[in-house]
């Protein structure tokens, strides 16, 4: 039975067990060969003593002899494990006015059995896993002493030595924690702080080399990233005035990115080579000799024998407006048409596009959506060329575009996925077909009619792991009447980072809790659909995995603790992951998410 119990318990805590629904609001659930049953709270606090009961027995026999002598039957007689307990209308555990029940003929909510054992396993390794930790508090019997009886847990990670990470809002509440987390696992820790304050610095270990300056100061930050591999930035502004969540998380985010990518630049440069960070300018448009080689078609899907019943006509033209920008324009009233700019490539010696994650453009108009198209095969014959195509929204004005090569898809189904090493020519389509009349467009309610103004086209560097780790909200929890103002802001920061080229991850936890770490399953998400608190030190833990793992990386999600849902909602809840300091809890958590959102 005790081996039931650690099997089914482990089992549990890798996720949420949901079971149907069955007569009476009650549940069954199996799992391999263990059987849980109950019939409400008070029984299951009945099977658990009874399992309890079993497993700590003081004469030593096994709780299945205790159990078949208990019926009248001899220890060896039956080969039946049935466990008998008392019904749970308040009857005697033993003998006397209560009827015995099988445990088999009783229902459980795995749900609630689940998360019953799962919390049970949970203390047992709380208590194991303090044996190697580090205490802030000397005990009693040994002053001065930082480190309690018991092997230490390997914290380490390989290459951490090597590894210099920059931790912007060290002295946040979850900053002092990343701090700490990254020491005992060896990083080399440099942290940007705004005030020279004995106070302020008093908060960090003396091994930690401070840089003192302000996130919206550009020349101070580049000080602080210089000699950094990686960032995690934990800043956050202490008030909800439009100057500093601008300052903080707008602008802030955004000289971070510049001041890394420019050091590895110039790291680059310094080694008479090119960064790996970054990003390849495939074209930029800023005067009409930037416009050779792109040419402008048109053309329709419908090939009837009655297009002039349908043609209303098609202009387009691509040139240099009066201010210098260079204008894709025009309209398209043929049934079926559409009209594109192309070009062939003419990459620098030695580039690919598959040392790269995707494309970036900088575009601006009036909101319309485009396609791009990647043709790839031999230069030679092009009928033997392959099409691949992926969508590309934009909105009124300036924007930046991140199309991965991940979201290209085949025009012929039958082609193998894209190779972005084949890639020979690139196009951009409008369709007026896939227009939405009204959306997000201005001045123009006919979307037959396009404006796309082009500023250049980037490709983004490749890489496995993460650069940038940016702890970023989710709403929840603050006040509304400046609920807007900071999720104006942190979309706004979030949005840099995403278009700097640089691996990031963005992580939104609901609302925060001084609490320990490590003590409750986590939910990850997409979707805004959290609602639960988590503790700081689980956010912390979760940056600091997220350094070197690949699933991390170009990912934004939501984190928050295992929600508890009302009886009968149990259907609706999400898988949970326990934070286990045994192995890497984020890589499944993290694998079925979205990239490049």
């Amino acid at each position: 039975m005790a081996a039931m119990t650690s099997h089914c318990a482990a089992s549990s805590s890798s996720s949420a067990f949901l079971g149907a629904p069955l007569p009476g609001g009650r549940r069954r659930h199996h799992q391999g060969s263990c059987c849980f049953v109950a019939g409400g709270a008070k029984t299951t606090a009945r099977v658990a003593a009874a399992l309890d009961t079993d497993a700590t027995g003081k004469d030593g026999k096994s709780s299945r002899a205790r159990r078949a002598r208990k019926d009248g039957g001899e220890p060896g007689s039956s080969s039946s494990t049935t466990l008998l307990i008392a019904p749970p209308d308040g009857g005697e555990e033993r003998g006397g006015g209560g009827a015995l029940v099988a445990l088999d003929d009783v229902i459980v909510n795995p749900v609630g059995l689940g998360r019953r054992s799962r919390q049970m396993f949970d203390e047992v390794w709380r208590k194991f896993s303090r044996l190697g930790q580090m205490s802030t508090v000397a005990a009693p019997e040994q002053e001065g002493i930082l480190f309690r009886g018991g092997p230490m847990c390997d914290f380490a990670v390989p290459g951490a030595q090597d590894t210099t990470v920059l931790v912007v809002g060290a002295t946040s509440r979850i900053g002092r924690i990343v701090v700490r987390k990254l020491m005992l696992r060896g990083y080399n820790v440099k942290a940007l702080v705004r005030r020279n304050d004995p106070k302020v610095i008093d908060m960090l270990p003396r091994s930690v080399d401070i840089v003192v300056g302000d996130v919206g100061d550009a020349s101070s930050v580049q000080a602080a990233v210089s000699g950094c591999n990686k960032v995690i930035y934990c800043a956050t502004a202490r008030s909800a005035i439009t100057g500093d969540l601008n300052r903080v998380d707008n602008q802030g985010v955004r000289n971070v990115t510049k001041a890394f990518q420019d050091y590895y630049n110039q790291l680059a440069q310094s080694r008479a080579g090119k960064s790996s960070k970054s990003k390849l300018l495939i074209a930029k448009f800023k005067s009409a000799k930037s416009l050779q080689g792109w040419e402008v078609n048109q053309g329709s899907y419908f090939q009837d024998i009655y297009p002039s019943r349908f043609d209303e006509g098609t202009d387009a033209s691509f040139e240099i407006s009066e201010n210098g920008q260079a204008v894709f324009s025009g309209f398209v009233f043929t049934r079926g048409g559409y009209v594109e700019v192309s070009k062939r490539l003419s990459l620098p010696l030695g580039s690919t596009l598959d040392r790269y994650d995707g494309l970036l453009l900088s575009v601006g108009g009036n909101g319309r959506s485009y396609v791009i198209i990647l043709e790839t095969g031999p230069l030679a014959d092009t009928s033997q060329s392959k099409k691949y195509f992926a969508r590309m929204n934009t909105k009124v004005g300036f924007c930046r575009v991140r199309v991965p090569f991940s979201d290209f898809r085949p025009v012929n189904p039958q082609d193998p996925p894209l190779d972005p090493f084949l890639v020979h020519t690139l196009t951009i389509r409008f369709e007026p077909k896939k227009q939405r009349p009204g959306d997000s467009s201005q001045g123009a309610s006919d979307p037959r009619n396009f404006q796309l103004i082009m500023e250049f086209i980037k490709a983004l560097p490749t890489g496995q792991e993460t650069d940038i780790v940016l702890v970023s909200c989710t709403g929840s929890g603050i006040e509304p009447n400046r609920r807007e103002q900071v999720l104006k802001a942190k979309k706004a920061g979030e949005d840099a980072l995403r278009r700097s080229g640089l691996g990031y991850t963005i992580v939104r936890p609901g609302p925060l809790q001084e609490e320990p770490g490590g003590q409750r399953a986590l939910i990850f998400d997409q979707g805004n659909r959290i609602s639960q608190g988590i503790s700081c030190a689980d956010v912390a833990d979760i940056c600091v995995k997220a350094l070197h793992d690949s699933t991390a990386r170009n990912k934004s999600f939501d984190v928050c603790y295992e929600h508890v849902s009302k009886q009968g909602d149990e259907l609706y809840e999400l898988v949970a992951h326990l934070p286990d300091k045994a192995n890497n809890y984020l890589a499944p958590a993290l694998s079925v998410l979205e990239k490049n959102t």
